[in-house]
C-alpha cells in the first residue's frame, strides 16, 4: 500500500455517549476523516421521544457537547473532516445549531446535511408490513420513530461540493467511511468489490476499540485500558486497508483483535446487505504485519438489494428493574423464593387498585453457592405499577430472606419495543441540504450470486479434549432476537474441528436458557473462521428483553470452556 494513495479514518464514537478520548487522539494522529457512529435502534427511540417533548430536540447533544464541539477550532486547523449520524430522527436541527456555533467562533467550516430516511409520514401505509424475522406486525399506536437506512454515496456528493463536517440521520453505520472512499477514489455503483472493501473498513471501526483490543478474548494480552486508542483504518484504491491505532495509545492490533469484529453483528457474511453493496466476506484475509498493523483484503461484493432496511419504535408501557443481593447457604433457593414473593406482593398491590396484573415478569439469578445478585424485572401498561414495584424492593431486607442486604439500582424506564422490515428505495430518497440527492446504486443481488465457502475438511484423528478458549477468539453480539458469535481459529487447523463440535444440540445443551433457538452456521475459510447464527436466541431482542445481557455480549464467553475434540 506504500506506493499508492491512501486514505486514513479514524473511528470516534461507537455510540452516542462514548467516551470522550478517542476524537482528540485521532485529531493529534492526523487522521484525514473521523466518524462517529451514534444510533442503534433503540436509540432512535430515545431520541424519537425527545424530539416529541421538543421539536429542536431529537439527536444526541454529545456531539456539541463532547466529542465535536470542543475541538472545532482543531478540525478547522487541521483539515480534519468529520461524518456523523449524529443528526439522529432531527438532523436538519443539528445542522443548524453546529452552524450558528461554528459562526460563534469565526469558523470557516462547511457543514452538509443529509436527511430523507424519516417515514413517520408513511406510517399509514405500513399496516401490513411483518418484522422481516419474527413476522411480528406493525405497531398501531405509540410510534417514536420509524426510518430507513441510508448509504453512502449521499455523504459522498457532500463532500465534493465542499462540506467539511457531514451531519446524518439514520444511515448504515459503515456508510460514514464508504463515502470519504467513494468520495476520494472515485468509485462508482458498480465498483461492487471495492464497496464491499469499503464497507468492511467502516465495519471494523464502527465500534471504536473493539478492533482495538477491547472486549478481546485475550484480554490478558491487551494493556492500557485507561488510553486504549481508537482505531484506524489506512484505506487503499482496491478496497483492501490496514487496521493500526495512533501511537503511544493502549489496546492491541492483531489478527485476532481485527477477525472478532470483523464478524461482529453480522448475519450471513456471504449476504452483507447495505445500501450500496452485498458484501462477501468468506474469503476476507487478515494477515498480520506486527507493530499494531493488519492488513485486511479480499472482500467480494455483488449488487445491492432492491430493498433499503428500515426499522420502527414505538413505546409499549413501562418496565422496572431492581437488584438485590442475597449471601449465605441455599442462597439460590432463597432468591428464587424472594422473587416469587415480591411479584405475588406486586400483584396484590395493584389488585387492591383495581388495576391489571403485571404483563410480564422474570427472575434472573447471577452468582453461584452463597453469594447471588438477583435481578427482578416486571413491565405494566402503567407506569404507576412500576413505580409501586420499585418502593416495595427495600422491604424485603427486613421481610423476606435472611442475608438480603439493600435493593440497588431500582429504576423506572419506558419500555420500547422495534422491528425490522424493509421498504422500497422510492420511500426514502436522500435529501442533501433539502435537494434530492438520488442513489446511484444499481440494486439487481439474488441469492443465486453467491457462490457458498465449503465447510473445512477433516476428520476426527484422535479423542483429545480441549476447551474452544484454547483453540478459538471469540465474540459476540446482537440484531433483534438473532445472537451471533463469531468464532475465529486460532490455527486454520483447527477449524474442522470446531465446526464438527459446534452443533446446534450441543449449543443447545450448553446454553439451555437461551430456549429453543435454531442455529445455522456460516464458513469463512479466509479468516479461517465460523459465524454461528442463532435464530429466536433472545426473544424481545435488545430493548425488550429481560435477560441479564439483553445486549447478548457474554454468550461468546459463555462458551470458552465449551469442550472440542481434536
Amino acid at each position: 500500500m506504500t506506493d499508492q494513495k491512501t486514505v486514513r479514518i479514524g473511528g470516534g464514537a461507537a455510540f452516542f455517549i462514548d467516551s470522550a478520548m478517542a476524537v482528540p487522539q485521532l485529531l493529534g494522529a492526523g487522521v484525514d476523516y473521523i466518524l462517529l457512529d451514534y444510533l442503534a435502534e433503540g436509540a432512535m427511540g430515545l431520541l424519537g421521544r425527545a424530539r416529541m417533548a421538543d421539536p429542536k430536540a431529537g439527536f444526541p447533544s454529545d456531539f456539541m457537547d463532547v466529542h465535536i464541539g470542543p475541538f472545532l477550532a482543531q478540525i478547522a486547523q487541521t483539515g480534519t473532516k468529520i461524518m456523523a449520524n449524529a443528526g439522529g430522527v432531527n438532523p436538519e436541527e443539528l445542522a443548524t445549531q453546529l452552524r450558528g456555533r461554528i459562526a460563534e467562533l469565526g469558523l470557516n467550516l462547511n457543514v452538509a446535511c443529509i436527511s430523507g430516511d424519516d417515514l413517520m409520514g408513511q406510517l399509514a401505509d405500513f399496516a401490513d408490513v411483518k418484522d422481516m424475522f419474527t413476522g411480528a406486525p406493525f405497531p398501531t399506536s405509540g410510534v417514536t420513530s420509524c426510518n430507513a437506512y441510508l448509504g453512502a454515496f449521499p455523504i459522498a456528493k457532500a463532500l465534493a461540493q465542499g462540506a467539511d463536517i457531514v451531519i446524518t440521520g439514520r444511515v448504515v453505520d459503515s456508510a460514514l467511511a464508504l463515502g470519504p472512499l467513494i468520495h476520494e477514489f472515485g468509485w462508482g455503483a458498480e465498483d461492487w468489490d471495492q464497496l464491499a472493501g469499503g464497507t468492511i473498513a467502516g465495519h471494523l471501526i464502527e465500534c471504536g476499540p473493539q478492533a482495538t483490543g477491547g472486549t478481546f478474548t485475550d484480554w490478558r494480552e491487551v494493556e492500557g485500558w485507561e488510553n486504549i486508542g481508537a482505531p484506524i483504518v489506512i484505506c487503499a484504491a482496491d478496497g483492501s486497508c490496514i487496521v493500526t491505532k495512533p501511537d503511544g495509545t493502549g489496546g492491541l492490533v492483531s489478527r485476532g483483535t481485527v477477525a472478532e469484529q470483523l464478524l461482529y453483528e453480522v448475519s450471513d457474511p456471504q449476504a452483507y446487505f447495505v445500501p450500496d453493496v452485498t458484501c462477501d466476506m468468506a474469503h476476507v484475509t487478515i494477515e498480520d504485519l506486527g507493530a499494531d498493523r493488519v492488513r485486511v483484503s479480499g472482500a467480494k461484493g455483488y449488487p445491492p438489494p432492491a430493498t433499503l432496511k428500515a426499522c420502527v419504535t414505538w413505546d409499549a408501557g413501562w418496565r422496572a428493574i431492581a437488584y438485590q443481593p442475597v449471601i449465605g447457604p441455599a442462597a439460590k433457593e432463597r432468591a428464587a423464593k424472594q422473587a416469587a414473593a415480591l411479584f405475588a406482593r406486586g400483584s396484590l398491590m395493584l389488585r387492591g387498585r383495581n388495576m391489571a396484573d403485571w404483563q410480564r415478569t422474570e427472575a434472573v439469578i447471577l452468582g453461584s453457592e452463597e453469594e447471588v445478585i438477583l435481578k427482578l424485572v416486571v413491565e405494566h401498561t402503567d407506569m404507576l405499577a412500576t413505580q409501586m414495584f420499585v418502593r416495595e424492593q427495600f422491604a424485603a431486607i427486613s421481610a423476606m430472606s435472611p442475608g438480603t442486604s439493600v435493593a440497588f439500582g431500582p429504576n423506572v424506564a419506558p419500555m420500547m419495543r422495534l422491528i425490522g422490515f424493509t421498504v422500497d428505495r422510492a420511500r426514502a430518497i436522500p435529501l442533501l441540504d433539502g435537494t434530492p440527492c438520488p442513489d446511484p446504486a444499481r440494486p439487481s443481488f439474488a441469492p443465486e450470486m453467491i457462490t457458498r465457502a465449503p465447510a473445512p475438511a477433516g476428520a476426527a484423528t484422535s479423542t483429545t479434549q480441549t476447551t474452544l478458549e484454547n483453540l478459538a477468539f471469540a465474540r459476540s453480539g446482537e440484531k433483534g432476537e438473532t445472537i451471533n458469535v463469531g468464532i475465529i481459529a486460532r490455527q486454520p487447523q483447527h477449524l474442522a474441528a470446531l465446526r464438527r463440535a459446534l452443533t446446534q444440540e450441543a449449543l443447545r445443551k450448553w446454553l439451555p436458557d437461551l430456549g429453543d433457538f435454531r442455529v445455522t452456521v456460516y464458513d469463512l475459510p479466509g479468516p479461517a473462521a465460523l459465524n454461528i447464527v442463532m435464530d429466536g436466541a433472545l426473544p424481545g431482542g435488545l430493548n425488550a428483553s429481560q435477560r441479564f445481557d439483553p445486549a447478548a455480549k457474554t454468550i461468546a464467553q459463555r462458551l470458552m470452556r465449551f469442550p472440542i475434540t481434536l
